[in-house]
């Protein structure tokens, strides 16, 4: 039978995996659609292509920004889980 603390390190590592996946994901899209909204803008009114890039860098940045959350949240969950050392904690008493 497995350990509790192995299930616990286990389960955290796929929902690592699965979080920087669907971060790593929707922060590409997202990035794309930006991309291809100034893209059009300039190609409709070049005359303004100027603030469109301006835009699209702080919305590119604030998208990468959520992906850069989730980074953090994946290395709490592999270096300092919560769980992990409340079970530790649990197992020693």
């Amino acid at each position: 039978m497995i350990s509790i603390y192995a299930q616990i390190a286990s389960f955290s590592a796929i929902g690592v995996g699965i979080a920087i996946g669907v971060a790593a994901c929707g922060g590409g899209i997202g990035m794309g659609i930006a991309a291809n909204a100034t893209i059009l803008g300039m190609a409709r009114n070049p005359s303004i292509s100027s603030k469109l890039t301006t835009t699209m860098y702080i919305s590119l940045a604030m998208i990468e920004a959520q992906v850069i959350y989730a980074l953090v949240i994946v290395f709490i969950l592999l270096y300092a889980n919560p769980l992990l050392t409340e079970t530790i904690a649990a197992a020693a008493k």
